[in-house]
This record gives C-alpha cells, structure tokens and sequence, in this order.
C-alpha cells in the first residue's frame, strides 16, 4: 500500500460538440499527468461533449459518437486512474456520467444523480438521475466519484460515500461563473469535508461557452475543512495534489477494486503555488475578457469592431476585447452627428490610441439628413421625439454591421444592464451586433470596473469618469433625463430583476414608492427587445434570457 497518492485536477476548456479536440486535449492532459507521476486524473463534467450540449443531446448520433470518442480514449489509458465527464445511454435514457478507467478498461460509470434544473441549467430536459453510488478502492485509497450538484445537496451522495468508507470525493463540475459564486463554492465543499470527513478533490471547468463562462478554480478540501490548494482562474491549469493514504475499512462489497498493489510510480517534486484572490472587479473583467476570447475564437472570428462614443461602457467594451483578442484586432469607429460633442472624439480617439486600436472616424451627418428627408412627407406636421433620436442608432448599427460583413468582424455591442432591463437602447441600432458584452453588467458596476483597469494601467480618459452619461442623441441629452441616477436605479434594479422582489419590499428599502413603479413599468415592457438583443456574457446570479424568461405577452401588473 502507498503512503501518498497523487491526484490531478485537470481544468481544461473545452468547446462543445468538438469531440475529437476534447478527446484530444484529454490525452495532451493525461500524458502531463503521467510524465509527473500521477495516480488519479480528474476531468470536468461532460468534459468530451463540453458543456452545456443543449440539444445536440436530443441527436442520438452524437451520443453514439460521444461514446465511441470515450471508448477509444479508454482504451489508451494505462496505468492511471482516469475520471472522465460524458453522456451515457442506458437503454432509452441518458446519463450525465463520469467514466472511471483504468488500464485500458472502463471500470465503472457514475451516473449524476441530482440534476439541476434552475437558472441555467436545464438538465431534466436531457438526462435521467442516477440510483447508485460508486466507491473504488486503488492502492488502500478508497474514494468515491461524483458530478457537480451531487456535492450541493447535504444528504447527498458525499455522506452515502463516506458510509462505505470512501476517504477521498473526486467532484467534476461545469459550474457556470458570477461574481462571488466561488466564496459559495467553497463554503459548501468546505461544510461537505467536514461533515462527511472527506478530502474532496473538485475540478471544474474553463473557458467561455455563449454567454456562460466557467471560471475553473479547482480546489482540493481537506476532511478539516481548510483548502489546501487551488488552480488558475478563467484559464486552463493542471492542479496536482499528494495526498496521504488512509487505510481502506475492510469488508464492505460495495467497494470496487482497481488496483491492489499499484505499480510504484517516480514523483517528480511539485512545484510550489501562490493563489491571489482576485478582487470584484478584477474578477469580473476576466470573465468578461474570456468570454469574449473563447465566443469570438471558438465560432471563427479574429478580430472584432466596437462603435466607440466617448462614453463610459464602450470604453470597458474596448478594453476588454483588446484583451482578450489583442489590440492589433480590435477596430473603434467613432461615427458622430452634430449632436456629438468634441470632448466626445477626442475622448474616443485618445482611448483607442491608450489602447492601441485601431480608429476610424465615420460621420453619419448626411446619412443622418437623408432619412430625415425621405421621411419629411410622412412625419409632416408632428414634433420630433425618439424616432429621430433613434433613427441615428440604426443608422450606426447599419455602419457597423457594413463592416463586420465586409471584414468578417464580430461586432461588439456596448449596452449595460441597467439599459438592457429598462429599455434604454435601440434595437436594430446599438443592440445590433454578435455578442453584448455588458449585458449584464450594471452601469454602476461598469464605473468600478473601469477604475478598476484604470488603477492597473491608465488606459481610460478621466474625462469619460466625470462627465454625466448621455447618449448624445439630441442637444443637451443626459440619461437622466429618462432615468434615476444608477446609483440608485441600479438597486432597484437587483431587487427587481435578480431578487423577484415585490413592490412593497422594495419601497421598503429606502425608495420612492413612484420611482419605484416607473422602474418596474420600464422592465416589463422591455423584454421583447431584450428577446432580440444578441446573447451577453453572464457575471451576475440572473442574467437575461438563460436565468429570467419573461414571457414577452403578459398581463400580470403584480
């Protein structure tokens, strides 16, 4: 029997429905684990189809395929221990499984036995719960296998594991980030350790995958609670562990036996690692800046173009794709009326040249007095309003989407979530575009984000800090003309949107009972832009359309 084990987390990303290159990047895994001498190697949830797969689940198929992939990646698997995430069939149903391998065998499948079904998740759609726990013993090291929401649940199976003797819970996740979401998980595992008396290893996944981003964060918890390591977050890492053997509890049949006595293997000494935390808004740029990176990437764009406005939020948008795609494939275009103030382009172009992207300068005016115009014999007789106002935003988004279909650019659009949950954005105009970055990023937020990024390397105007937020659609336009000042629409907002808080409860919290009302008036009778608004990276608890779906035909005033 060994006296130390070594265990690896691998926090890889993976992209979904590319089975070979998932396959493939598990191999590239397990040869770096082989090479430092590990004995146990943990992949993420459905780490061969990527997850979520969504509907490619309802093609038989790509089960089959999925299948035959872990098959062939199985039979390659030596004298490792391999826990590999993927989609089992049982007769008509499926299961979101884990494969334990070994030496070339599958030697058991864990079927996840708690499928979530809220906010994003949708897993009773696809998948049937599993009925049985699975302990296996290698080496003395009794452990046990699990998937994701199994290690939530307090009578879960971690304490049915812990019965039969398991020393050691290996947890495989695909837990979708929002900020903060990582001090949750770790109280649960730590509370899970603890009262199940297990070290639990638990591995999750990174990379963007639409509008979710998995943040990795791996960790390994000791049966005392106290974390003793954790991998890189929002990028891939292999997070490797000794740990001691505690003696198996003899006798209990339910125990399935890899391994005996396990070839002695070389370990090579483990490299020392420092995690920092990382702050709010540090966090959440990084999440922002993967999501771009793997959207843009992983559907076939390289370089990206952002209609900057001077403004607060296209200069976080512009920050953050110069970031995640570097700055030689990042285009600005300023495209100004005579509403445009000065301060505005000279704001726009010194962030560009900040972060050395690409400027261009395309003015709308004639445009702009051509559709007025065309439409003069129509709108003869009634005042200006929105429509004029608008008219100006779609003819930007037209420029925009000119260029991305030319150059094959994705187009970044810069709404924030307080725009996108009041209504306060153009459709077919600056909504229009492949990904929306902010979408669920409050204005507020927005602002300390920037001073965030500002603090690391001065990159955006002061000036863009300081002045009031305007869309610059008419003379003298402030949003709070329209709007509360976000700080206090944005808690509004939350209570609203993300807490499903009543009117009452709200107007408790310390605000005005008709401020109130006009807020929640303003995001109910928005939802159906939003349902036409490209898909935005996910940072808080409910974010638009995977979280909160509104129906967009609704009677109910509450």
């Amino acid at each position: 029997m060994k006296n130390n084990i070594r265990i690896a987390l691998a926090q890889i990303n993976c992209r979904v429905g590319d089975l070979e290159a998932n396959c493939s990047k598990i191999r590239y895994y397990l040869k770096r684990c082989e090479d430092a001498g590990v004995d146990i190697a943990c992949f993420p949830e459905l780490a061969v189809t990527g997850y979520p797969p969504e509907d490619l689940l309802l093609k038989p198929k790509f089960i089959a395929d999925n299948i035959h992939e872990l098959k062939q990646l199985a039979g390659e698997v030596r004298d490792i221990v391999a826990v590999i995430g993927f989609v089992d069939r049982h007769g008509g149903s499926l299961y979101n499984a884990a494969a334990i391998v070994y030496k070339g065998k599958i030697r058991g499948i864990y079927h996840k036995m708690f499928l979530p079904n809220y906010g994003v998740f949708d897993e009773e759609r696809y998948f049937e719960p599993g009925e049985k726990t699975m302990v296996f013993n290698y080496g003395g090291l009794v452990f046990a296998v699990n998937i994701c929401e199994d290690i939530w649940h307090k009578d879960g199976p971690a304490m049915m594991h812990a019965k039969l003797g398991a020393k050691l819970v290996l947890n495989i996740n695909a837990s979708p980030y929002y900020a903060g979401k990582v001090k949750l998980r770790e109280s649960i595992l730590r509370g899970q350790a603890k009262k199940s008396r297990v070290d639990i290893a638990y591995v999750n996944l990174s990379g963007g995958q639409d509008e979710l981003v998995f943040d990795g964060q791996s960790m390994v918890v000791s049966a005392k609670g106290n974390i003793i390591q954790k991998a890189a977050a929002f990028e891939e890492d292999l997070l490797m562990v000794d740990l001691k053997v505690v003696p198996a509890r003899a006798g209990s049949k339910k125990v399935i036996l890899l391994e005996k006595y396990p070839a002695l293997r070389k370990k090579p000494k483990l490299p020392k690692r420092h995690f920092q935390a990382l702050t709010a808004p540090e966090e959440v740029y990084r999440a922002l800046v993967l999501g771009v990176k793997d959207y843009a990437g992983k559907n076939g764009f390289g370089k990206a173009v952002i209609g900057v406005s001077g403004g607060i939020d296209s200069a976080l948008v512009a920050s953050v794709a110069a970031d995640a795609l570097g700055k030689d494939n990042v285009t600005g275009v300023f495209m100004p009326t005579h509403y445009s103030s000065p301060e505005s382009e000279i704001d726009a172009k010194q962030l560009c040249r900040n972060l050395g992207i690409q400027f261009i300068n395309i003015s709308i005016e004639q445009a702009y007095k051509m559709y007025l115009m065309i439409l003069e014999p129509h709108f003869a007789g009634l005042e200006r309003n929105i429509t004029e106002e608008n008219l100006q935003a779609r003819i930007r988004g037209n420029i925009l989407m000119a260029l991305s279909n030319k150059f094959h650019w994705l187009v970044l659009t810069t709404g924030n979530k307080s725009e996108m949950s009041t209504g306060y954005a153009t459709l077919y105009g600056d909504m229009a575009g492949g990904l929306a970055v902010v979408k669920d990023v409050p204005k507020t937020l927005v602002y300390k984000i920037c001073r965030w990024k500002n603090s690391v390397h001065q990159i955006i105007p002061e000036r863009i800090f300081t002045k009031p937020p305007t869309a610059e659609l008419r003379h003298n336009q402030k949003d709070e003309d329209t709007l509360p000042p976000y700080a206090e629409l944005d808690p509004i907002l939350k209570a609203y949107v993300e807490e499903d808080k009543e009117l009452n409860q709200i107007v408790k919290s310390g605000f005005k009972k008709e401020t109130v009302l006009d807020v929640m008036r303003l995001v109910d009778r928005s939802e159906y832009k939003r349902r036409q608004s490209p898909p935005g990276i996910k940072i808080t608890p409910k974010a638009f359309g995977r979280d909160r779906r509104m129906p967009i035909t609704n009677g109910y005033k509450g």
